[in-house]
């Protein structure tokens, strides 16, 4: 199990902020649990983070990634995934993403995935990672590699990839209305299995939104997941 999380609020310059995230690592858990450490804490570092989330969130992603790739020696050679969540005052909901694991929102009980899933074999991720001199192998039985070996086209960390892959993330905003009721972030552990809509289901069903992710988590297990699985639920109403 190398998943790592981040959910909780913070009161940050008279602004109430939920700050919640999933970290799925691979070839060990150094680097996501430097990410459950760092990463929010370098976004809100960023002076624009007021005027402008998106370019901050980008760059503080940037930056985090060069520092694990810089710290390489004590961190070691694996990588993670991660989908970060900011909740400005109830109000604004900012998304990023940069691997497989996925934020889907409910808007009045219908899923809306707010990220994009970073596959080598996708028309454009292949292309960015062919450009850069890298290879997406598909061998039978098996899922689109990066060079054969990663199967996600973009993550932090992977120090012997990192020329083919990208740690740009992707970003969306929302304002939060009346309609949106539920996000859920989760590690592909739960996505391989469960469709976005089904897990808005499931979710919505249950008040408690503890118990709504720890459901999920169960009904991925009955459904023969093979994959670490992290799952967060946040209610908005």
């Amino acid at each position: 199990m190398e998943d790592y999380h981040v959910a909780k609020f913070v009161q940050f310059q008279e602004h109430e902020l939920g700050l919640f995230a999933i970290y799925d690592g691979h070839l060990g858990e150094s680097v996501p649990a430097y990410l459950q450490k760092h990463l929010f804490s370098n976004i809100l570092k960023e002076e624009e983070f007021w005027v402008d989330p998106n370019s901050s969130i980008s760059k503080a992603y940037e930056k985090t990634d060069q520092a694990i790739l810089s710290h390489s020696s004590d961190l070691g050679r694996g990588g993670s995934t991660a989908v970060t969540a900011i909740l400005i005052n109830g109000q604004r909901l900012w998304v990023a993403n940069v691997g497989d694991s996925r934020a889907v929102l409910s808007r009045g009980g219908e899923a809306v995935q707010m990220t994009i899933d970073h596959e080598p074999n996708t028309n454009t991720e292949r292309r960015t990672i062919e450009n850069k001199g890298g290879f997406v192998s598909n061998m039978p039985g098996d899922v689109p590699r990066v060079n054969g070996q990663l199967a996600v086209s973009r993550a932090f960390g992977d120090k012997s990839l990192k020329s083919h892959l990208r740690s740009d993330p992707d970003i969306r905003d929302i304002n939060v209305d009346a309609n949106t009721d539920i996000l859920i972030l989760a590690s592909d552990g739960l996505w391989k299995v469960m469709a976005n809509q089904e897990a808005v289901d499931i979710a919505r069903r249950i008040k408690d939104p503890l118990k709504a992710a720890k459901q999920l988590i169960t009904e991925a297990l009955e459904k023969e997941s093979k994959d670490d699985i992290s799952c967060i639920v946040v209610r908005f109403r």
